[in-house]
Parts: structure tokens; sequence; C-alpha cells
């Protein structure tokens, strides 16, 4: 028992001094970056994807891995320039991030976006019965919270916190300018069911990889564990789950906000094993919407980590064989 705890106590403390001037550091970056027109910064965004392509070997395998399970029929030369382009789109994340509350308002917003299927999810969300909505690492996955917080949606978005809880405090304060609301995802499961019965808007990165507990599905022909909470919300408040993304008009500041599918309720009642349908179905929307242009997801992200117990299980047999 005293080793447990002697263990315990070794967790890694932050130093609260570089924190600080790590936070200065990027203010003074933010100064710089403002002081170009953002179609500038996004051309920057492009030239620091190149680089990280270029340079950051061990993420373009990955995501080269990954393109080609996901794209078998493709040729190298296409994975590649997907893949490029993957890279660019996560830095311009950064510029949409910092850029949108500086520019989009709620009288200009159509200067910026237009929305594809949004309707029926916009009435679902005004009569305040609650719902899920879903995304993932994809495009401009910031802006839908932001967009729906800025018309006064009662919408809450789940997110990890960063370590550094200064640079933490002013990207959340940046995110929740116009009403987006955050919660951290540590300790968020509670709050999520009062939420849930509130009838509020819960807005998931639904492509996170869930480890060995999670629901094992089909995505880009491969199996990926996908957590249990969003389709046991769904179960258990009888919420239904909107899918969508928002994609980037190359090269500008100009962005498709698309709902590609919304589950309801009476569609998994009657099915055999209502958890694994919800989330194979939210998966495969998912999909959907990726394959209509992959150079804005993330081919970098680890969300085919977690193999199945049956893979893990022929894997261990060959290696003894």
């Amino acid at each position: 028992m005293p080793v447990i705890l002697a263990k315990k106590k070794k967790k890694k403390q932050r130093n609260l001094v570089l924190d600080w001037l790590g936070y200065a550091l990027v203010r003074a970056l933010l100064f710089i970056l403002y002081l170009f027109p953002v179609r500038y910064n996004l051309r920057f965004a492009c030239f620091l994807g190149n680089l990280m392509w270029k340079y950051y070997h061990r993420g373009r395998q990955r995501a080269m891995d990954n393109l080609g399970a996901s794209f078998p029929e493709k040729d190298d030369a296409w994975r590649c320039d997907i893949g490029r382009r993957s890279f660019q789109h996560i830095v311009m994340l950064v510029i949409d991030l910092l850029f949108t509350p500086r520019l989009v308002r709620k009288d200009n917003w159509r200067q910026y976006a237009r929305v594809i299927g949004i309707e029926r999810a916009k009435w679902m969300m005004q009569e305040g019965k609650g719902l899920l909505m879903l995304t993932g690492h994809y495009g401009n996955f910031e802006i839908i919270g932001y967009a729906l917080g800025l018309f006064g949606f009662n919408i809450y978005s789940i997110a990890r916190p960063l370590d550094n809880r200064f640079i933490n405090d002013y990207l959340y304060s940046v995110r929740q300018r116009n009403g987006q609301k955050i919660i951290d995802k540590k300790g968020a499961a509670d709050l999520m069911v009062d939420l849930a019965e509130q009838g509020a808007t819960l807005c998931f990165i639904a492509d996170q990889d869930a480890g060995r507990k999670g629901v094992f599905v089909d995505f880009f022909g491969r199996k990926a564990s996908s957590y249990k909470s969003i389709g046991l919300l769904a179960l258990q408040y009888n919420k239904p789950i909107v899918i969508g993304v928002c994609r980037q008009v190359p090269g500008e500041f100009f962005f498709e906000i698309e709902v590609g599918r919304i589950i309801e309720p009476s569609e998994w009642a009657h099915q055999e094993n209502p958890l694994q349908w919800i989330t194979q179905e939210y998966n495969r929307s998912l999909e959907e919407l990726i394959r209509k242009d992959p150079s804005q997801y993330w081919w970098v992200h680890r969300r085919w980590k977690t193999r199945p117990k049956e893979e893990r299980a022929a894997a261990g047999s060959e290696s003894t064989a």
C-alpha cells in the first residue's frame, strides 16, 4: 500500500512560470498574425502544413498508412496529395479559430458560410427538446459550435482542456465569446446527464479512439473503437442524433456547414442491439461526409489505434507460431 501511495504522489506538476511564458509567446505571435488579412494567414498556414508534411516523418507515415487502408483503390500520388493537404487543414484550423470571432457576426455570417441540409436540425434545436450533434476531426469542426452559439442556441461542446491553463483559458474565452459553452471532458459525465434532461444540444467530436472498452464498428473499411457514451445518452433520454461537418472552401475563409443525417429514436426502437446500431450508423454517416472531400480529414489522427479482441488474438497466435 505505501508503494501505491508513493506512485500517486509522483504526478508531474506544471511549471507556472514556463506556462505563462508560453502563453506570452502565443499572444505575441497572435499580435503579429492579426496585422495581416486572414487570407495571407491561411496561405502561411498552408506553408507550415507543407513543412509538417515534409519533416514530420512519423505523422506522414501514419497518414499514408491510414489513407492506404481507407482508399486501397487509389495510388500513392493521390494519397500523398490528400495527406499533404490534410496537414495544411490542421494548421488552417488554428487560423480559422482565431479569426472567426473577429470577422463573423450575426449580421454578416452569410459572407463567410453557407448551410446545407440544416433546416430540420435548426427547428429541432429551437423546440428545445434536446439532441446530440456529432462531427469529426474534419474541416473546421470548431466553427459549428461557434455558429450555433452566435444565434443563441442552447449548445454545449465537450472538449479536453490543454495542459497549459493560461493558453487554455484564452482559447476557451475565444470560443465562448458569442454564446458557445464549453464543458471540460474530465468529469463531464454527470453534467451531460443534467443538460440532456434540460433539453440542451450536446456537441461531440465522435471519431475518438475509445480503447478496448469501446464499441467496434466499421469506419472506412476497418474496425474502429467508438465511445459508448453517445449511444447510451441517446438511448437513455430518447434524443435524436445529428451528424454534420464544416467543410472549408479551399484557400478561402469560407465554409460549408452540412448536416448529412439525423437519426431518430424511432429508428433504433426495434433494433436487436440498439447501441451497436446507433454507433455504426453515425460512423457510416460521418464517413459519407468525409468522402466528399477527404483532404480535410485528419488522417494523422490515430482513429484505428485500438484493435478488436479477435484481431489481437489472431496477431498473438501468429507471433507464437
